[in-house]
């Protein structure tokens, strides 16, 4: 699932027995619109299932890999490959996925929708990678490029046999290769890191770093790697044994970059799972019933790159409020991450048998290999003193078990869209934990505020280094002094990523350093510099959001660099004007009182619902036409029995 502009998010799921259909087949692909909350099926012609994906500079959308053919309950197509896995199938009619490059072109209501522009196109005849990737890791570069690091050839539960004695290709099920997009004449290469981390490094957790090269951390191993060279630099390992990639599946993402910090980059680093290495298993199944085993609630940080020379070192941070495997960060405009969705016991991923439990009969989730949903999300705060940083205070509890295939975005108004969940090989409506047509919006804590910004003169584009670009806030875009709010105020441009299995492939989060001018009239200027460098922030979309005392606008979605793959250009970075404060008294606002729980039209017409809110969307058959709609004024633990037909 990822935002494809201001007005469309595109959804993906595996070729499944879904009751929607196109062109003769189930549906396994749709746009949702955001203002009618209406979804479109869409054509997809090879099996999505666990592929991954990037941006591109232009902001376009591209994945990678997947799943061979599948047919009804998830078995191997009618007619298989080379490799062992389905080539196609003929009750589902999807294509082998394992070499796909799907590429989209996001469109807008302007356009028309039936056009093959606003089409994915899926034809690996004309467009594959060259190896076969299933769970692969995908990370964007500096030029807008994208690397792709291993994967699994046919799949499983871990990438392994057991035991494991031939870590480098598991008997041909495993890819221990890295290789590029566009290729440009490189071809794949083996990556000593992914014999080292042999099973447990399936979506491996990467982000490019500042000096270029790349933090990359699978099983409990991380390295600094210099992918021009194919140089490993080895790292301290995840301390207490746990591990974060699928399906250990932690929640992982990179902290805000700012001014204040010198845009250092830090990972964070929770959840996920310590289970002993006999437990997880093989291709097959986990040795142990996963289910009974609780997920982990620590918490590290790790910055690869220290400003002042020395060596990188995992810290230990706050834990969780409670253990999740799954859980998913998503980083907000106030700088603040949220983390949501998962379970408190077991893992990622579905079986019909353990080494523990040897029928399907015999599972007491389905074939879930996780128990007891989180429903409440909790907000990390990553400038709160140590001991104090997690918050879910207020937050209800989702009556939604959000588990397996689980995702979350953020959308252009600051809310979260939470979808999916479905730990079973097909559509299976019956079972514990079942397919979920169900999606939620969570609406953060900033959504009680009673004004917000509604900024003017905010860019298409953003370059790297260069000459600044004013946006003007109008009086009505805060409260109290003019002054205090220029002085409480941020510019951030955030890439919410490509969402799947409890990770947002390429997310970030930057603020850009402004200063402002203060007018006699109550507006204020802002004096907002361009983006540092692509490795900081790759080229590509992001939205941009205005932040007056941590309240966001509603994100105007720019491209940052130049559009195209390549080397960025880049310029010194921006000098500011001094910031200039007003003497005029005329520089306060009044505000608009409302009830607990109402929501009203403010200053600017903007409307803000109540804190940790939700809402409740019924998304039938694959996201089509949406059915109902509620709005919970308290929390997410007031779920009434009917909702309110749109």
């Amino acid at each position: 699932m990822f935002l494809g502009n201001d007005e469309k998010v595109y959804i993906l799921d595996k070729a499944e027995g879904n009751s929607a259909t196109i062109n003769g087949h189930p549906a396994w692909g749709a746009v949702w619109d955001i203002t009618t909350q209406q979804a479109t099926v869409m054509d997809v012609v090879s099996n999505t299932f666990c592929a991954s994906g990037m941006h591109l500079p232009n902001g376009s959308w591209v994945t990678f890999g997947g799943n061979g053919a599948v047919g009804r309950g998830g078995n191997i197509g009618s007619q298989r490959n080379s490799a062992g896995s389905g080539a196609w199938d003929s009750q589902y009619q999807d294509f082998d996925g394992t070499k796909a490059i799907r590429i989209l072109n996001p469109c807008t209501n302007s356009d028309s929708f039936s056009s093959p522009k606003c089409q994915w196109f899926d034809d690996p005849n004309v467009l594959s990678i060259q190896k076969r990737r299933w769970y692969s890791a995908a990370e964007a570069l500096a030029d807008g490029s994208v690397v792709l690091i291993g994967g699994f050839v046919n799949g499983g539960y871990v990438n392994r046999n057991y035991p494991n004695v031939d870590p480098e290709f598991e008997g041909g099920a495993a890819e221990p290769t890295y290789e590029f997009y566009p290729a440009n004449g490189r071809t794949a290469t083996t990556m000593q890191f992914m014999i080292k981390t042999s099973g447990l490094n399936s979506y491996a957790h990467t982000y490019l770093l500042k000096s270029g090269k790349m933090l990359v951390q699978a099983n409990v191993s991380t390295i600094i790697w210099d992918y021009n060279n194919n140089v490993e630099i080895p790292l301290p390992d995840m301390p207490n044994n746990v591990a974060r990639v699928y399906p250990a599946s932690g929640a992982v993402a990179m902290l805000p970059l700012t001014p204040k910090n010198n845009y250092t980059q830090t990972v964070l680093f929770c959840g996920g799972s310590d289970m002993p290495d006999y437990a997880w298993g093989d291709y097959a199944y986990p040795n142990i019933n996963t289910w009974e085993y609780p997920a982990s609630k620590d918490c590290q940080r790790l910055t690869p790159e220290p400003p002042d020379g020395s060596n990188p070192a995992y810290e230990a941070d706050d834990d969780m409020p409670e253990g999740r495997t799954m859980g998913q960060f998503i980083a907000l405009p106030d700088g603040k991450m949220l983390v949501i969705n998962g379970g408190l016991n077991g893992t990622a991923g579905y079986a019909e048998a353990t080494g523990e439990t040897a029928t399907y009969g015999n599972m007491p989730y389905g074939m879930s290999l996780s128990s007891g949903p989180v429903g409440t999300p909790a907000i990390y705060d990553p400038d709160a003193p140590k001991g104090s940083r997690w918050s879910n205070i207020g937050f209800g509890t989702s009556q939604l078990a959000r588990l397996y295939h689980s995702s979350a975005i953020l959308l252009p108004d600051a809310s979260v869209l939470v979808a999916g969940s479905n730990p079973n090989a097909d559509v299976n409506l019956s079972t514990v934990f079942p397919t979920t047509y169900t999606a939620e919006i969570f609406y953060p804590p900033y959504f009680n505020a009673k004004t917000r910004p509604v900024p003017s003169g905010v860019p298409k584009t953003i370059s790297y280094g260069g000459y600044y670009f004013d946006i003007t806030l109008p009086k009505s875009s805060y409260t109290g002094s003019a002054n205090d709010a220029a002085g409480n105020t941020t510019v951030v441009i955030v890439r919410g990523g490509f969402s799947t299995h409890a990770m947002n492939m390429g997310q970030r989060h930057l603020q850009l350093n402004n200063t402002f001018t203060v007018n006699n009239n109550g507006s204020i200027t802002l004096h907002v510099a361009q983006a540092p460098n692509p490795n900081i922030f790759q080229p590509g979309p992001a939205l941009l959001f205005v932040n007056v005392r941590g309240i966001p606008s509603i994100g105007t979605v720019v491209i940052v660099g130049n559009g195209q793959i390549g080397t960025q250009p880049t310029a010194p970075a921006s000098i500011l004007p001094e910031s200039v404060y007003s003497t005029s008294n005329n520089t306060t606002t009044t505000t608009q009182s409302r009830d607990n729980g109402s929501v009203i039209p403010l200053t600017g017409g903007s409307t803000f619902a109540a804190v940790a809110g939700i809402v409740v969307i019924a998304l039938h058959n694959l996201l089509g036409m949406v059915s109902s709609f509620s709005f919970i004024s308290r929390g997410l633990d007031v779920f009434p029995p009917s909702m309110k037909s749109l």
